[in-house]
């Protein structure tokens, strides 16, 4: 019996050497199935209980162990199968196998019938609950193609023979065989007998389209001529329509298998009726219906059928075109009112290149007369040119910025649609790209094709552009005479020319995104948080991610299985965006969009460079931005792409000493901003310290450890480094760092012989003690002498300077030096040594002054020429090392000098001599005899090579000693009698002579009786005639190669051919080249034989000829062996198998071919590709050489890889030089198993092992298993399933250790792939059957009978109330959902109508500029809106009979103020008071300007002068970045005024046009609209404060003014109904005085309006006793309300008395009736929220229905943007174009701040810019934008002035340098600008760049500048009454003023106090001592 055991832990182990040891544990008895590593779920006590219920069913049949993926469901499928060998079909997602019919008693087979309804009740209760893993689905077939439901989300799945209804989550709901079928393309459906050629023919899913509103799947394949069903969506098995018997005109798709189809729905109509319809585009197979293109209706409607095609459209369906084009459609989808199709064709027959073009037609069109093609191009050359695969979405606000940025497709909006395509090649079909086409452009070509064939013959600027496809037609198909035609017939016409297509010139082109290796096959696109990311699926089977940034970048894949099958084209996303669908072959995998989870630390989060992921900085963890508790404050969430990591930027202090404690300051600038409630601590080496966060940017105050918590300082160190972590409610660590604490004792460390200097120069700031000779932290004592204080070396007392610097070994040379700063040390003695002196120590000798001696030592060295010795000086009584830096070079003569050559050659400052008596080279002194004069002879050891060629002509090397000190020495060489030519660049002094010999010396004439010899010695003859003869002969021969081998070799090189002859070791190897043909062989070995490797032949022919292989000895000798190798054709690869591996490599690969024979060695290498993702990028190679070969075959065995990704690895085939990639092999990870339970084995058992992938690189052939030491025969191998046959007898184990143990102990089961070997679990045999099935049953399935129907119940209770709850929120979704839609559509015509250009109107009027007078009065005194009187307006009040006093005193006044001390005294003095405020602050400085205004250059040098003061305080305060923020200082109002003053010109002549073209253009659009005259609101607006939130009904009129005493001339003037009468007067004045400045024109209190409809004359007005009232509200009258029509004639009079709002001209009884109230409203009421709040009427849920829908009103905002986005981008680029004439004062000012910058260190260049920030744009033009009528004479009113702050604080935002992260919440003015402030915060940056690289304007430049405006306009200025009120700032405050005059100098020096004192009484007509 089969006795499953509950507490087994047995392990899997892998056994091979490459992979190491795995390991899986059990959960324990938590009643589920738990993972522990991909692919292997953990059994379930639980799991057991069944287990052993079930196998006690069935003993002696199957063990099996089940996966918790397959779950106990497919267990109950195994054993339901039948035990007479027979096959179980069963409907569903199992496959049922075949299994070996085995013994069974009859009481089992008994006790499995009446127990299997127990059994299955009980298995369905315990399915296994999934693994930590990704959903997965697998079909028994090849999966074609996959469709969503989006209300549902459910699945269905097309694959061949079956269809698949799946959930979201791919569980199996629904299956359908629908195939094979018995069928023949030849018969005609239904197919019956009489078909004699019908075989079962498989059935390919070619169309699945979900028709939601009907809940119907359309389904069509392959088989019966390619008709289709109808299903129900919600149960596929419920068949709603077939029939096989309609004739050709149902057949939809094509019957081939690589013929592609796509389809879309849509709608039709005919007469009343409207119904759905579905589009089908295919290509053409040979048994096809004809139709490109076909509309199929979706029900029975009069004489149709379904699926019947309704259109006959010839131009798109007829016969001879499918073949010459050859289509191949990949995507269809509709927008807006037509549909698209996305496929490629060739152009004709000739031109087999394809192209890929986007097809579209409008939806109801019922002649296809709209279709027009269009080329798409991805690259410039289209390179990439046939289309595979697209995904139609919106681009999200990033990718939509860059699009537009681009410049290529105008203005692209996040809500615009793009279409994402992925493109392969003609030319290499091995590399694809994808590229993005926005709809917008798409259809914007589209229109100019379609309008230039209808209305301009076919041509696109003078070019032929247009042609009709798939016609024989040339010519004659556009016409020029109608124009505008495209507008009005929008859908074609019968008479119009159709189909149409783009010819290439016209093609929309695109770049490449991405371009890469291998074929994209699919592409989804999702957006998160603004930013696309494409998904790419490959044919490999990977998913790539691809974050579409304007560098669009790879940033991982998708965590699905790769199987190596291609992605299918399908690739779909959930409805919450949140997982992908991928299909790839048999499988469909569910994974998530992200794994942002895995990541666990910060620097690996940010490494994802995932959109999707983000580190939460508060939580510690990786995730998305909305999984962030606290995201929205700023650093909480670090986005992965292109922020970094919270980060410790300083300490302070930055280091301390080991012996302190204090409090450290820890910069973190990126902390985020924490709450009260959370704790921060800082973790010091595991030591706790409560931490404080202070200030902005954040300095987190912490206390250090207690220096007795502080580690010891490690030796050679001078400080020890602890960690130091930010934690942050006691378990997050925010960051970390280390913090250094130093030890200024363990300085000396660094060099023991200069302690104090070791000391003083270390970087802690470490005081000398030179008294107590120790090293201490800096204290604050007094300076002492003996005391040294840091970076004070040279104070240290020191010994340097020594004499000599070179010392020789073994003789003693005393040594000078001195002494310094040895004050203290008065008296003492000093011994010195070193290293070298052998641990002995030699005494000082003081000598006069602070100079010393050393008698000197007797060095002893020779392992190098020179080393250098450091010598320490020791003070003998106290030991203490004095710093010295005492170092000389000690030198041994007679090292590397052997010989008496190499000892003259020495440097002389050595003074090395050759001793003869030693025969050495030593110092002069030792050698007792004076040197020779002339070294010995050359003597010669050597020669290379002893042979040579006859002819000479190769180096000979000579080796040997005393061969001259240079190489002019050597004068003469012979080798063998033959003069040898001296190489001197070879020479190597005394030791080395190279030449080259000549050639051999010519025999004599026979009749002469001397022998020739070859042979001679060798004689070298150096300066001085002394001459050296080698003991060694070098001979002259002849080689003589005479034999090749082998002689052939394919000519691919590689081959390593042998050549045997005599002589060939003539020469040496470096003289020596081989070539063979030509072709040179590189020489491998040199000797008796020579053996070189064949290059690569590119000869002519293939086999080559014989060739003559040639042996060149040197320049002069060549000798060949002629026919002596030919190079035949190289080795053909004809197939290889299997294809596939695991990476633990093994496997038997069989290589056929041909030309094997060739080849010499045959490598199976496998290397790593570049990859995108990999981080090792080491490389490395796993190579195999071959087991076998023969002419045809080659065996190996697959390399083991170790390698992390088995994805990115490329295998090649090397044969010798020929390399052949074999590019459809590939590896795969290694198998996982699951866990085998100890079971029991009879002697038929079959053994079925689970786990993954089994099939991915093994067969059952080739798998091996083994039970102990016995072989089991492996049955079947399946990818997820392994059956064995078992032992028939018990074997033995393994291993000796378990041979020992009992008989009945487990044996390992044991399976081998390859080189990879697993423990898989262990099984023993048993013969009794020991447990009742009695005890079984109710134990185990009566309890779960309870729990299945309590389940039960409480699910379908639940269910009913969720049904409830559904169809209620549903109905009020479709009420709000109705009301949405009706609004939406008014407002989106409204939209359309509105926009327009403003440029025509605008250009029309003059522009009415301020004078100067009034432009500075209003700029420096800042009036009302209306521009109220001027402060200076008037003149100086006193008596006549004073005037010349009061003008000479005001002279002296004025004198005072430009002295620059008293002036600066002034402002000081003023700005000291407390009740000298802001406001009389920018008084004081506008007067000022305007009493200076005729000396600019001095009122700019107190400007200047003052400004230094602020920028120094500013600083030093260590707040730059406020300064001229506000206007709180004299000199930041004085610096207002002087831009004001200086840039008059600048806004006249430039900026001043587009500014009043803005104002101009927003008051018109504003004014189109309804404005409430009352509540201020409009319909048009750019502030949504502002916006008018109702439906107003109105009409435009033209009304015909005539102005009473002004001609008989009427104008024009348009106006709204819906205006009151002083709006309607209001246009009128500004249509009718256009040309007149506002202060010039009528006001409209002044003129009445008359209307006269007939006879009489109607006066209007806005309030009268006609007005409507509602309740105690009254209406203001309107053109309506009067019911004036459209073309009325008005008459506008002047009156004498001007009436308020509310009164009527003549009777005083109307007009008492009219002030009883003032509860007036014109459009809407200012309190109808209140009244509705108070109302009874009206349920809740309407009052929040009607507040949300107000939102869609804000579409308004986006239509008055867009209207005026024109004017607000000319006025800025006005403004801000550096390129344009920048005007010289701004220029100078930023040099100015830019110098300022530079003279303080901690201005960085964000404080430069909110500098120049604060001064121009926010200063000037922000104040310029918000009120226009400071430079324009106009009137701005409410309206319009709310949206100039709109675009004012655009302006403002633009400027500065924060990131400003929005969001749903966030203002909808700050997003209506959003997308463009990033373009307006470069323009500003360029601006300033641009300003800062210009040529400097000079002082004198800028004093002329100044000097000239002073004398334009100083004349209009009254500055008499300037100085007159400047006095009584004087006057007010003169005490004060005094006592500082009296206090400063310089204004001492210039008697200031009594020239003022003098002034004062003579303005005030005091008499004085004075």
């Amino acid at each position: 019996m089969l006795l499953p055991h509950p507490n087994s832990n047995s392990t899997h182990s892998c056994r091979s050497a490459e992979l190491g040891r795995r390991s899986f544990t059990r959960a324990g008895d938590s009643g589920r199935t738990e993972c522990s590593s991909p692919g292997s779920c953990q059994v379930t006590p639980r799991d057991y209980l069944l287990s052993f219920s079930l196998f006690s069913l069935f003993p002696g049949n199957v063990v099996e162990v089940v996966s918790a993926q397959q779950g106990v469901s497919t267990f109950l499928s195994e054993l339901a199968k039948p035990r007479d060998g027979t096959t179980l079909r069963r409907k569903g997602r199992g496959r049922a196998t075949r299994c070996p019919r085995t013994s069974s008693r009859p009481k089992t087979a008994m006790a499995r019938r009446w127990a299997w309804p127990f059994l299955v009740t009980a298995a369905s209760a315990l399915l296994c609950v999934s693994c930590a893993k990704n959903p997965e689905f697998h079909s028994d077939t090849l999966i074609n193609n996959v469709v969503q439901d989006p209300r549902t989300g459910r699945l269905y799945v097309g694959a061949v023979n079956a269809l698949y209804q799946l959930s979201a989550d791919l569980l199996a709901e629904a299956r359908v065989e629908t195939g094979p079928r018995r069928d023949n393309r030849q018969c005609t459906p239904p197919v019956t007998d009489t078909c004699e050629d019908a075989v079962e023919t498989d059935n390919h899913n070619k169309l699945l389209l979900v028709h939601g509103a009907e809940d119907r799947l359309v389904v069509c394949g392959s088989v019966f001529r390619g008709i289709c069903s109808l299903r129900n969506l919600s149960d596929v098995e419920h068949v709603i329509y077939f029939s096989d018997n309609k004739g050709e005109k149902s057949y939809v798709v094509s019957t081939e298998e690589s013929v592609s189809v796509v389809g879309v729905m849509s709608y039709f109509t005919k007469e009343r009726d409207n119904f759905t319809v579905f589009l089908v585009a295919k290509g053409y197979g040979s048994h096809d219906s004809t139709k490109l293109i076909s509309t199929r209706i979706l029900r029975d409607y009069g004489e149709w059928n379904i699926f019947e095609n309704i259109i006959d459209a010839s131009a798109v369906q007829a016969n001879p075109f499918v073949l010459r084009y050859l289509h191949n459609f990949r995507f269809a989808f509709k927008d807006g009112h037509f549909v698209y199709f996305l496929f490629s064709r060739t152009l004709g027959v000739q031109d087999t290149k394809n192209f890929t073009f986007i097809s579209r037609m409008c939806q109801d069109d019922q002649s296809y007369y709209s279709y027009t093609e269009l080329p798409l191009n991805c690259s410039a050359d289209n390179r990439f040119n046939k289309v595979q695969a697209a995904y139609v979405t919106t681009p999200g606000e990033v990718l939509a910025q860059n699009l537009t940025r681009s410049g290529k497709y105008g203005h692209i909006l996040a809500s615009d649609k793009v279409l994402f395509v992925t493109f392969t090649s003609d030319e290499d079909p091995s590399i694809s790209a994808m590229c993005m086409y926005p709809l917008r452009a798409i259809n914007t070509r589209l229109l100019e094709i379609i309008g230039a064939c209808y209305s301009n013959g076919g041509l696109i600027h003078g070019s032929p552009a247009v042609y009709s496809p798939y016609s024989t037609k040339s010519g004659g198909l556009c016409s020029s005479n109608q124009p505008n035609r495209g507008a009005k017939f929008k859908c074609g016409a019968e008479f119009l020319p159709s189909p149409l297509a783009g010819k290439a010139d016209v093609a929309l082109v695109a770049e490449p995104s991405l371009i890469r290796k291998g074929v994209m096959t699919a592409v989804a696109v999702s957006v998160e948080m603004g930013h696309a990311v494409a998904f790419l699926g490959m044919a490999n089977g990977e998913v790539l991610k691809l974050h579409l940034s304007a560098h669009p970048e790879l940033y991982g894949r998708a965590s699905n299985e790769v199987t190596g099958d291609k992605v299918n084209k399908d690739l779909l996303l959930d409805s919450q965006l949140q997982h992908l669908y991928i299909a790839s072959g048999k499988k469909m995998s569910k994974v998530p969009v992200q794994s942002c989870h895995l990541k666990t630390d910060c620097q690996s989060c940010m490494s994802l460079k995932d959109p999707y992921c983000g580190w939460c900085v508060l939580e510690g963890r990786c995730t998305r931005q909305h999984e962030c508790g606290r995201s929205s404050v700023e650093n909480t969430w670090l986005w992965s792409p292109n922020q970094q990591c919270v980060e410790i930027r300083a300490f302070d202090p930055l280091s301390l000493s080991c012996h302190k404690t204090q409090q450290v300051d820890i910069s973190v600038p990126a902390l985020p901003r924490l709450r009260q409630s959370d704790g921060l601590r800082c973790l010091f080496n595991g030591s706790f310290s409560d931490g404080v966060v202070m200030g902005s940017p954040a300095v987190i105050i912490c206390s250090l450890p207690d220096p007795s918590d502080i580690p010891p300082t490690p030796e050679h160190q001078d400080h020890v480094s602890i960690p130091v972590q930010i934690v942050v409610n006691d378990k997050i660590v925010v960051t970390s760092g280390r913090y250094r604490f130093y030890n200024c004792s363990a300085t000396v460390r660094k060099n023991p012989n200069t302690p104090c200097i070791s000391c003083v120069t270390s970087e802690w700031g470490c005081q000398w003690n030179a008294r107590e000779h120790r090293c201490s932290d800096t204290d604050g004592a007094a300076d002492a002498g003996h005391i040294i204080k840091p970076q004070q070396p040279e104070r240290c007392p020191q010994f340097e300077s020594p004499e000599p610097l070179l010392i020789p070994v073994g003789f003693e040379v005393p040594i000078s030096f001195r002494g310094s700063n040895l004050d203290i040390y008065s008296g003492r003695k000093f011994v010195m040594g070193t290293e070298l002196m052998k641990e002995t120590e030699e005494e000082v000798m003081q000598e006069p002054g602070s100079n010393f001696r050393f008698r000197g030592y007797e060095f002893s060295y020779s392992k190098r020429q020179e080393v250098n010795v450091s010598f320490h000086v020791i003070e003998r009584d106290t030991k203490r090392k004095i710093d010295s830096t005492l170092t000389v070079t000690v030198y041994n003569c007679s090292v590397s000098r052997a010989d008496c050559s190499l000892c003259k050659h020495a440097d002389a400052e050595y003074h090395c001599v050759w001793c003869a008596a030693s025969r050495a080279c030593v110092y002069r002194h030792l050698c007792p005899a004076p040197p020779p004069a002339l070294c010995p002879a050359p003597q010669i050891t050597d020669i290379v090579p002893r042979f040579g060629p006859l002819n000479g002509s190769i180096s000979v090397t000579i080796r040997g000693s005393n061969m001259g000190i240079k190489q002019a020495d050597v004068k003469r060489i012979s080798v063998a009698g033959v003069e040898c030519r001296h190489l001197p660049d070879k020479y190597s002094v005394s030791t080395s002579v190279v030449c080259e010999i000549g050639p051999a010396k010519r025999p004599p004439p026979s009749d002469l009786p001397v022998e020739s010899s070859n042979s001679g010695v060798v004689e070298v003859e150096v300066d001085g005639g002394r001459t050296g003869r080698s003991q060694v002969v070098f001979t002259y021969r002849d080689p003589k190669p005479d034999a090749v081998h082998p002689a052939k070799g394919p000519a691919a090189g590689g081959t390593v051919i042998t050549i045997g002859g005599r002589d060939l070791d003539t020469a040496s190897q470096d003289d020596v080249t081989v070539s063979v043909g030509g072709v040179p062989c590189r020489v491998l070995s040199f000797g008796d034989i020579i053996t070189c490797k064949t290059g690569k032949y590119r000869g002519p022919k293939v086999p080559s000829d014989l060739l003559a292989v040639k042996v060149n000895y040197g320049r002069n000798t060549s000798k060949e062996v002629a026919a002596a190798f030919q190079y035949a054709d190289n080795p053909k690869i004809a197939d290889y198998s299997p294809k596939s591996s695991f990476v633990c490599g093994g496997r038997r690969i069989v290589v056929t071919g041909s030309g094997f024979h060739l080849i010499q060695r045959a490598t199976l290498k496998v290397v790593p590709v570049a990859d995108d993702f990999s981080q090792d990028n080491a490389t490395v190679e796993f190579a195999q050489e071959s087991l076998s070969k023969n002419d045809s075959v080659l065996e190996f065995l697959s390399p083991a890889v170790i390698w992390s990704d088995s994805r990115s690895l490329r295998t090649v085939l090397l044969l010798d030089n020929a390399e052949e990639e074999l590019k459809a092999f590939s590896y795969h990870p290694d198998p996982t198993f699951n866990e085998l339970p100890k079971t029991v084995l009879t002697g038929t058992s079959v053994i079925i092992v689970t786990g993954r992938g089994f099939a991915k690189a093994m067969t059952a052939l080739e798998a091996q298993a083994f039970v102990g030491d016995a072989f089991c025969n492996v049955s079947i191998l399946q990818d997820d399933k392994l059956i064995l046959d078992a032992p028939s007898s018990q074997p033995r184990a393994r291993s000796k250790r378990q041979r020992r143990d009992a008989a009945n102990d487990p044996l390992e089961l044991v399976v081998k792939f390859g080189h990879g070997e697993w423990v898989v679990g262990s099984v023993y045999y048993a013969w009794k059957d020991d447990i009742p099935l009695a005890i079984i049953i109710p134990a185990v399935v009566v309890p779960m009978l309870l729990f299945i129907a309590v389940s039960v119940y409480c699910y379908r209770r639940k269910s009913r109330q969720a049904e409830r709850e559904y169809e209620k929120v549903k109905h009020q979704l479709e009420n709000l959902e109705e009301s949405v839609r009706d609004r939406c559509k008014k407002e989106f015509t409204d939209l359309m109508m509105e926009m327009e250009d403003q440029t025509s109107e605008l250009s029309e009027a003059r522009i009415p500029f301020l004078d100067y007078k009034t432009y500075t009065d209003r700029n420096l005194f800042l009036p009302s809106k209306d521009g109220a009187a001027s402060v200076l307006a008037g003149r100086v009040r006193f008596p006549e009979s004073r005037r010349a006093i009061v003008t000479q005193a005001l002279n002296q006044f004025s004198n005072l103020l430009n002295s620059k001390p008293f002036l600066v005294n002034f402002i000081h003095t003023l700005e000291s008071q407390p009740d000298f405020n802001a406001r009389a602050r920018g008084d004081f400085a506008s007067l000022l300007t305007v009493a200076l205004h005729g000396k600019l250059v001095y009122y700019t040098d107190i400007t200047r002068t003052l400004l230094l003061e602020l920028i120094d305080e500013h600083v030093n305060n260590k707040n730059p970045k406020l300064m001229l923020r506000r206007s709180e200082t004299v000199v930041e109002r004085m610096l207002c005024n002087w831009m004001s003053v200086c840039l008059y010109q600048f806004l006249r002549d430039s900026a001043g046009e587009p500014l009043y073209k803005l104002l101009k253009a927003l008051k018109h659009q504003v004014e189109k609209g309804p404005v409430d005259a009352k509540v201020k609101k409009a319909k048009y607006t750019l502030n949504d404060t502002g916006l008018l939130g109702d439906d107003v009904e109105y009409s435009v009129l033209t009304l015909q003014v005539l102005v009473h005493g002004e001609g008989p001339d009427v104008t024009p003037v348009k106006v709204l109904n819906c205006d009151t009468i002083s709006q309607v007067k209001e246009k009128i004045i500004d249509q009718v005085y256009r040309n007149l400045p506002y202060s010039q024109r009528p006001k409209v209190e002044s003129v009445a309006l008359e209307w006269r409809p007939g006879s009489t004359g109607q006066i209007l007005s806005d309030l009268d006793l006609t007005s409507q009232k509602e309740g105690r509200w009254k209406r203001l009258n309107t053109l309506a309300h009067y019911n004036v029509r459209d073309n009325a004639t008005l008459v506008l009079s002047k009156v004498l008395h001007t009436q308020s709002f509310h009164q009527h001209p003549d009777n005083s009884e109307e007009r008492n009736a009219l002030l009883e109230d003032d509860n007036t409203f014109h459009l809407v009421r200012a309190a109808d929220e209140l009244d509705e709040v108070k109302s009874k009427r009206g349920s809740m849920k309407d009052k929040s229905m009607t507040k949300a829908i107000t939102e869609i009103y804000l579409t308004r905002l986006l239509s008055v943007k867009g209207t005026l986005q024109q004017f607000v981008d000319d006025f800025f680029r006005s403004v801000l174009c550096s390129s344009a004439a920048v005007p010289p004062p701004v220029k100078y000012f930023f040099d100015f701040l830019d110098e300022q910058a530079l003279r303080h260190d901690n201005v960085d260049e964000e404080t430069l810019h909110i500098w120049k920030t604060n001064s121009l744009p926010l200063r000037f033009w922000v104040n310029i934008l918000r009120n226009p009528h400071f430079v324009f004479d106009v009137h701005v009113n409410e309206v319009v002035d709310a949206s100039l702050h709109v675009i004012a604080q655009t302006f403002m935002d633009a400027c500065t340098k924060t990131e400003h992260k929005l969001s749903r919440e966030s203002p909808s003015n700050k997003l209506l600008y959003a997308k463009e402030i990033s373009t307006y915060k470069k323009m500003v940056d360029d601006y300033y760049k641009g300003i800062r690289q210009m040529v400097p304007v000079s002082d004198q430049d800028m004093n002329t500048y100044l000097a000239e405006v002073s004398r334009q306009h100083t004349d209009e200025l009254n500055t008499q009454l300037a100085l007159h009120q400047l006095y009584q700032y004087a006057s007010k405050y003169y005490d004060a003023i005094i006592r500082s005059l009296d206090e400063d100098p310089a204004a001492q020096n210039r008697q200031l106090t009594l020239r003022l004192q003098q002034m004062a009484a003579a303005l005030e007509n005091k008499v004085t001592d004075l």
